[in-house]
């Protein structure tokens, strides 16, 4: 058995809890292991931690404008590739073409975050429609297609050698966040079985390894005439996630878990209320989050600790240095300017470290690092 040291500890002049009425004047920051769940410590500054004047080098905050990507093809596996490690792969799709074949995942299970447009799955175990919000998670080896019924942009989130599976929710039960009475699955409907009787020759492109297969069938592949099981497609609208809060404290953003895979987790920001408390902190929380990369993929709204962030961008702060709110943000929170969030945005941290693909020219805003900087 292992064990953290962990000892109180207090030195000089700190707040008596993590996040609430801060010593005057200062500016709190968490350093911790385990992304939230290991030891901590809080440590309050007299200068905000991420006013930095300059930054040289690579290992810095990085943002990139997905709406500069241009469409490609009408395959998923042309979407284009952001970030990357062994655990862990992000793409990008957008398409307004229903697929003419099939495609099955290999390498891992595939989440799927509808970011714009509507359409049908059809898979293995049947027709699932949706839209706009929606998570879809696919199980490794599905064979799946759409039929595009407005233009879709799809985020890809592949848990290469894993599955994605529920989080622990301890105390708040089972029902919790989201219940799973809302979760929906494919049916083996009508539209099902009038398109599993198309005539002709079907292909199932195969990605495993990292490389594509090309299988051909004569008949189509999707013909299931019933099953039975626990494992499935599934999907899950932001809309039915009903967020943890408290009104005198500001939890951290592993209380938003929605998936966990191997390495890293995917959590979902929706609109909520802002904590009331006057001595409560109204924003994030300038933090080390030293075990973990951090990405989060800005799907609509107002996003209220973020500045010049605009939905269908995304953001990666790796491990080892301090991030947090903008200036401005962090102001308006002191003041408690506003009484609620308007935001949804899908965060993913990795445990591993995350490499950026190689991306098309002016996608990233190489300002980004400078943002914290407060303005003259």
């Amino acid at each position: 058995m292992r064990h953290w040291f962990q000892f109180p500890i207090r030195e000089g002049d700190t707040s008596r809890q993590a996040h609430c009425d801060m010593p005057a004047g200062t500016f709190e920051r968490e350093i911790g292991k385990e992304g939230f769940f290991g030891p901590a410590t809080h440590m309050y500054h007299r200068h905000p931690p991420t006013g930095w004047s300059a930054w040289e080098g690579p290992h810095r905050p990085r943002a990139f404008d997905t709406n500069k990507l241009q469409p490609k093809g009408n395959s998923p596996w042309d979407a284009t590739l952001l970030l990357h490690n062994a655990s862990l792969k992000v793409r990008l799709w957008q398409s307004d073409q229903s697929m003419n074949h099939l495609v099955r995942n290999g390498d891992g299970d595939e989440c799927l975050f509808v970011h714009r447009g509507k359409g049908r799955l059809f898979c293995d175990y049947g027709h699932l429609s949706f839209g706009e919000g929606d998570y879809i998670i696919l199980p490794r080896a599905t064979s799946w297609r759409l039929e595009i019924e407005q233009p879709v942009t799809l985020l890809m989130i592949e848990a290469t050698h894993g599955a994605y599976m529920q989080a622990e929710r301890g105390l708040v039960g089972r029902h919790a966040i989201f219940d799973p009475a809302v979760l929906e699955y494919p049916r083996l409907d009508d539209a099902f079985k009038a398109q599993s009787e198309q005539p002709g020759e079907w292909q199932v492109l195969l990605k495993a390894r990292g490389q594509i297969n090309r299988i051909s069938f004569p008949f189509n592949p999707l013909d299931a005439q019933g099953w039975t099981g626990d494992l499935t497609v599934f999907k899950l609208n932001w809309r039915d996630i009903r967020p943890l809060m408290s009104h005198r404290y500001h939890l951290p953003p592993s209380a938003h878990t929605t998936f966990v895979a191997n390495d890293f987790v995917i959590c979902t920001f929706v609109p909520r209320p802002i904590e009331s408390d006057p001595g409560a902190l109204k924003v994030p929380f300038y933090h080390n989050n030293d075990d973990f990369d951090e990405v989060i993929f800005y799907h609509q709204g107002n996003f209220f600790s973020r500045d010049n962030i605009e939905a269908g961008m995304i953001t990666l702060h790796p491990c080892g240095f301090t991030h947090g709110p903008h200036p401005k943000a962090f102001a308006a929170g002191a003041k408690h300017t506003r009484t609620e969030t308007d935001e949804v945005a899908v965060m993913i941290d990795s445990r591993q470290p995350l490499e950026v693909a190689e991306l098309p020219d002016g996608m990233e805003n190489i300002d980004y690092v400078h943002s914290w900087q407060a303005k003259p």
